[in-house]
Order: C-alpha cells, then sequence, then structure tokens
C-alpha cells in the first residue's frame, strides 16, 4: 500500500510542478465583460465552445475567423433572432463587448482540432494559433 502512495504522490509532483506547455492568455475587460454576457444569458445552453455546451445551435469557437462570418455576422444574428434563436435586444456596447469575447475564443485554436495527440504523459497535445 505504500508503494501505491508513494506512486501516487510522485506522479502528483512532477505532473503538477511542471511548467504549462500553452503560454498564458489574458482577455481584455471588454472581452471579459462579453464572457460575463455569454454566461448571464446562457449561450452555452445552445451553443458551443470547444464542443463544449448545448447542441440547439452551431459550434461558435472559429466563428469570427470563417469565411462569410465574422463579427457583423455575429452582431446580426444576436438581436435579430432565429426561429431556434431568441431575439436579445443588446445594446451596441453590448455587442461589441460579446464579440470581443468570441475574438479572444477564435484566437485560442481550432475546433475540431485534428492535429491533437495524446503525449506520453497522457495529456492532449493540440496546435494553438
Amino acid at each position: 500500500m505504500s508503494m501505491l502512495v508513494s506512486v501516487f504522490t510522485i506522479y502528483n509532483v512532477i505532473i503538477y510542478t511542471q511548467e504549462s506547455a500553452s503560454s498564458v492568455l489574458t482577455m481584455s475587460p471588454y472581452a471579459l465583460a462579453g464572457e460575463q454576457l455569454w454566461q448571464k444569458n446562457n449561450c452555452a445552453a445552445c451553443h458551443q465552445i470547444y464542443g463544449l455546451g448545448g447542441y440547439l445551435g452551431p459550434d461558435l469557437t472559429n466563428v469570427i475567423s470563417q469565411e462569410y462570418k465574422g463579427p457583423e455576422y455575429v452582431k446580426y444574428f444576436v438581436n435579430s433572432g432565429t426561429k431556434s434563436m431568441p431575439k436579445f435586444n443588446f445594446s451596441e456596447g453590448e455587442k461589441e463587448q460579446l464579440v470581443a469575447f468570441l475574438i479572444h475564443v477564435d484566437n485560442t485554436g481550432y475546433y475540431p482540432n485534428k492535429d491533437a495527440e495524446f503525449g506520453k504523459d497522457g495529456w492532449v497535445e493540440i496546435e494553438y494559433k
């Protein structure tokens, strides 16, 4: 039993004391306000970011950089709505904040990431933007 506890302890020390392979990305106050709008309006109930969230709406991880989409596309849909998406009455500033949040999400990576691999340590190694 002591051998098992020792191995577990050593493993945890190695995993949790290593430097992260990715740099720390911080959001601007504008993007943080957009994230708060995202959470307050429960956007994740229908939409996904990195494949996490609801399945009613599309994944919005890379909506900003997709061809024929972008910031204006997002602003249009949040205030006009569709059959399954409610019509929000966001101000121009709130739409800008939501777009800033989605730009931050878009800049952090790709989804789906087809180049992901399992590392020797069990962590998933992905390609970052």
